[in-house]
């Protein structure tokens, strides 16, 4: 229903529009919209500027596309969504389904009245000026992000146990639902439904946003966990699990630590793969380790004797290995001694 209060001149007219919102209470909101018209008495050269006027005001209010990201005020909240006034010709509406990446039954429990939130736009105007919003999909891309970060950094995040099946377990971490394997289970038990409900540990075995797929890795995260008989300094021998752009997993005495690309070599590499294979067998320095990130970083730049002996001679750095861990560690704790010192001092 419109409603239309004119007021005449040669140049200008004003027109206010009635839009009713799709809420219960049929909530009635007045956008007015100053349009400039071309009266008959606007002739010549000032014509044209006119009805360019009058095109650009009479869009200057809707620009929107999906995809934008926008930020609107809630003004209502029920069982079917949510109504958030964004500046465009009639209430967005958030659908229940797009409030959160968690279920929820009413968007009352996500959001509060006039309050203002980021929104990211989801579906064109369905011919009454009114959007649809979503911030589900804005935390969706964020959960991938984290599991990806996660991924390359070697790190563990928490994750609860859904169910389980004859494959292994059904599991939820960062909101994003994954699949643990039964060979990465890292608890030993009789009854695996005991394990339904807990919180644990996982590692991402593969991380792939486009195929909804998500695989971890228990077994994993608790070895480096627990990462015992391993400390800083150490030099092992390991084998190549996986390579990755950014650099390459190692199980190190069934333990898995991440010898990252800019560690391999003091040379400059653009692929891992032209450097390592899954299979290789190579001594590594532990660099770091984090038990309560359950992070265990790895180099093997450090066992480097001469620059590039890892693109070059790599079986040079195997069989040098022990004795450029034994100075990393000497350099080491000559360093721990000086900072003791000037602490003393102090």
């Amino acid at each position: 229903m419109s409603a239309f209060s004119t007021t005449t001149s040669t140049t200008t007219t004003t027109r206010a529009v009635v839009v009713r919102s799709s809420r219960q209470s049929s909530r009635a909101r007045v956008v007015v919209a100053p349009r400039a018209i071309v009266s008959d008495t606007v002739k010549g050269e000032h014509a044209e500027q006119y009805a360019e006027l009058a095109s650009l005001l009479e869009n200057y209010q809707y620009s929107y596309k999906v995809g934008d990201k926008v930020h609107g005020k809630v003004v209502a909240c029920d069982t079917k969504g949510a109504l958030v006034e964004i500046g465009a010709k009639a209430d967005a509406l958030v659908p229940t389904s797009e409030c959160s990446l968690s279920a929820v039954k009413n968007a009352a429990s996500v959001f509060d009245i006039d309050e203002t939130y980021e929104f990211e736009i989801i579906q064109d105007d369905n011919g009454e000026g009114m959007l649809t919003l979503s911030v589900r999909k804005m935390e969706l891309a964020k959960a991938w992000d984290r599991c990806r970060e996660a991924q390359a950094e070697d790190a563990a995040l928490t994750g609860e146990v859904l169910s389980v099946n004859r494959g292994g377990l059904l599991v939820e971490c960062e909101k994003l639902r994954g699949f643990v394997p039964q060979s990465h289970i890292g608890i030993r038990t009789l009854n695996r439904e005991e394990l339904i409900g807990q919180q644990l540990p996982f590692k991402f075995i593969e991380v792939d946003e486009e195929k909804n797929r998500l695989v971890l890795s228990h077994r994993l995260a608790t070895d480096m966990v627990s990462a015992e008989g391993l400390e800083v300094g150490d030099v092992v021998e390991g084998m190549v699990q996986a390579v990755k752009p950014y650099g390459a997993f190692v199980d190190v005495g069934g333990q898995s630590g991440l010898l990252h690309i800019s560690q391999i070599s003091h040379e400059r590499i653009v692929a891992v793969e032209n450097v390592l294979s899954p299979g290789d067998r190579i001594k590594v320095l532990v660099m770091s380790k984090d038990s309560e990130k359950g992070r265990l970083s790895l180099s093997t730049k450090k066992l480097e004797q001469n620059h590039g002996d890892m693109l070059r001679n790599p079986a040079a750095v195997f069989e040098t290995a022990d004795e450029m861990g034994r100075q990393f560690r000497e350099k080491m704790q000559a360093a721990e001694g000086a900072v003791t010192m000037s602490v003393d001092e102090a």
